[in-house]
């Protein structure tokens, strides 16, 4: 029975992040805790910024859709991850796990350029100040947010059409916690130095291309911020950059860690520890940092908070 053309296993085996039965129930409530944190922090953020209309800017326009994709993959991933803890075998289905896979992909690439849209914002905030509402109209905005979400779509197609030539003859193992290029190669009986070279050259322009940009922006920034003469200037510019320069050096840092290094290099149990990181950690860190370090949001916590104990 096939799964489809090219393939015939109907269903995939997830190994997960662990063997050992003793950390199980452990990582489950640690991951379970994450987890809770990251849906209350990304939702939050959500509703804060949609709730106070002085947060209807630019940059918390792009901060909304950070937490949204952030919500949206690590419910992608996790549940399936807690479902390993507890279960003898955490079974997929050949259909489960290339929907998984889409959604990864879509969401993971979004965050990249996401990231870089912000960094432009911040680009034309601090060097740009008195053309920043015209630049960065609503329209504008609208459109980067379209390319952010047309990235996420390249990136998932192009991957998806790469795994669509290959075949699963056999083995049904997937060493990870979640259906990942990577492991999909090594299971795959005619996977080939094509295959890996797609996947590289994908990775680069969903990791290398934001990267550049987030570069050459921050480069303006600093530069700018130099020719400030007065302390308290250079001191707001900083933190105005802070939060995103933390998000952005978490993400594209574990990000690249895993996908842009030789597997003889970073062999795949310890690559299952990076992808944790920026699935699991990441996604519950960005509301926090951003939460913590920002004082319009402090401000509008107060407001909403105060308002709802009010009533």
């Amino acid at each position: 029975m096939a799964a489809d053309n090219t393939s015939s296993v109907i269903e995939f085996i997830l190994t997960g992040l662990t063997v050992k039965a003793q950390l199980k129930i452990p990582l489950f409530f640690l991951f379970l805790s994450f987890y809770v944190v990251t849906v209350v922090g990304n939702l939050g953020l959500i509703t804060l910024i949609g709730l106070n209309s002085h947060l209807h800017i630019p940059m918390y326009f792009f901060l909304f859709n950070l937490s949204f994709i952030d919500f949206s993959y690590s419910t992608t991933l996790t549940p399936k991850m807690l479902t390993g803890f507890v279960s003898e075998k955490n079974i997929i289905s050949y259909a489960g796990c290339m929907t998984q896979f889409f959604f990864f992909c879509f969401f993971v690439f979004s965050e990249s350029y996401i990231l870089s849209a912000m960094a432009y914002d911040r680009y034309v905030a601090i060097c740009k100040p008195l053309v920043y509402t015209v630049t960065m109209s609503p329209q504008v905005c609208l459109l980067l947010l379209l390319g952010v979400y047309g990235m996420g779509v390249f990136g998932a197609v192009s991957h998806m059409g790469n795994i669509m030539f290959m075949t699963f003859c056999g083995d049904n193992l997937v060493n990870h916690y979640m259906c990942d290029i990577i492991p999909l190669l090594e299971l795959s009986c005619n996977s080939s130095y094509i295959n890996l070279l797609v996947v590289f050259i994908v990775v680069t322009i969903g990791i290398g291309v934001p990267i550049v940009t987030i570069f050459i922006s921050y480069g303006f920034i600093l530069s700018n911020i130099l020719h400030i003469s007065s302390t308290e200037g250079r001191s707001k510019a900083f933190s105005t950059c802070s939060s995103h320069i933390i998000v952005v050096s978490l993400f594209f840092g574990s990000g690249a860690f895993m996908y842009l290094k030789p597997p003889s290099i970073l062999p795949l149990d310890q690559g299952k520890v990076s992808s944790v990181f920026y699935t699991a950690v990441v996604p519950m860190l960005n509301p926090l940092i951003y939460s913590l370090r920002n004082k319009d949001v402090k401000v509008a916590l107060k407001k909403t908070l105060s308002i709802k104990i009010f009533f």
